[in-house]
């Protein structure tokens, strides 16, 4: 998938523009992605293949599900994986481990891949529209926030920041470095003000200034924090009240390399408010890349988006088919 394709509400005269430059990003791409993610195919991949291949059977089961819950697939997603395979293993000649990596590759990819493409995509076909994006310290949201300002200035469309992350002097700063680094607008206030107020002055300056999308950034709320997810509540409520229909995205960010902890902290945004997509970073730091399918299996929230390192580059639409070829194909 292309970035012009992953942005529901882009004309296709932007897009069209885009085309042969990304043709030539995508050419280097899947190399790119399995050289970041080469921690997580070391260990699911080598751990698959070490299996001692004597036919099919309980033995051989037990394995597999040894090497997926390492890479921190997760025991609902596990299950899953074994599930399917045993079914298409009663149809399917399966006679060493690469026929086995081969077919795991494959249900990985059934189970990721959206019924409905739509699914996917990230929403900014109103003007303007909002993405409230959360997720909790350090998970890469303020890099994340400007790569995809770049992205949507790169397919036409004019992005706004608002800095509604008052909680630590540092957040605006860091956001503002961001905004003047890609080119567009930022809206804040000092330090220790009322997050709330700061997204209804920025809706207000979208609108104002024809912005066609509102990206928001919260506060890097642990999700053990009554007070802060109750306030990240109150920010929601103040876009629907303020905007009837928005935000038409709310992006959840993780960071890959945390894990299990990364899922708790999922499901603790969940009640909060109604996460639409995941952006999923620090994939090349991770050696267990598994936990995709775990978020995939136990949220059933879709991954729309993936940080596969620090360029403005790195951020990249999640496509089911790339991510298991990179973290299961051979170094050849």
């Amino acid at each position: 998938m292309e970035w012009h394709e992953v942005f529901k509400g882009v004309e296709s005269d932007d897009a069209v523009a885009l085309v042969e430059e990304e043709e030539v990003e995508r050419a280097g791409l899947l190399r790119r992605l399995r050289n970041n993610l080469g921690k997580a195919r070391h260990n699911l991949r080598d751990h698959l293949r070490l299996i001692v291949f004597r036919g099919i059977g309980d033995e051989l089961w037990e394995q597999v599900e040894e090497a997926l819950l390492a890479a921190d697939v997760g025991v609902e997603a596990t299950g899953r994986i074994i599930e399917e395979l045993e079914r298409r293993a009663a149809t399917r000649k399966l006679t060493s481990s690469e026929d086995l990596v081969d077919e795991v590759a494959a249900v990985m990819a059934d189970m990721l891949r959206p019924e409905d493409p739509e699914e996917q995509l990230i929403d900014v076909s109103e003007k303007p529209s909002v993405l409230l994006i959360t997720g909790v310290n350090g998970t890469g949201k303020t890099t994340t926030i400007g790569k995809l300002a770049y992205r949507l200035k790169q397919v036409g469309k004019t992005p706004l920041v608002v800095a509604a992350d008052t909680f630590r002097a540092a957040a605006a700063e860091q956001l503002t470095e961001w905004a003047n680094r890609v080119g567009c607008d930022i809206v804040r206030q000092a330090a220790g003000g009322d997050p709330a107020a700061v997204v209804y002055d920025g809706l207000d300056a979208a609108r104002s200034r024809g912005a066609d999308v509102v990206i928001v950034d919260t506060a890097g709320r642990l999700h053990t924090q009554v007070n802060l997810m109750n306030e990240l509540a109150k920010v929601r409520r103040v876009i629907e009240k303020q905007m009837p229909g928005a935000p038409q995205e709310t992006l959840l960010v993780l960071d890959a390399t945390t894990g299990q902890n990364g899922l708790r902290q999922a499901e603790e945004f969940r009640q909060a408010v109604a996460v639409s997509g995941i952006v999923l970073t620090k994939l090349d730091g991770t050696a267990k890349g598994g936990i995709v399918l775990a978020i995939h299996e136990k949220l059933g929230i879709p991954i729309k988006l993936i940080g596969v390192g620090e360029q403005l580059a790195d951020l990249r639409p999640f496509d089911a088919e790339d991510f298991t070829r990179a973290i299961l194909s051979s170094d050849g």
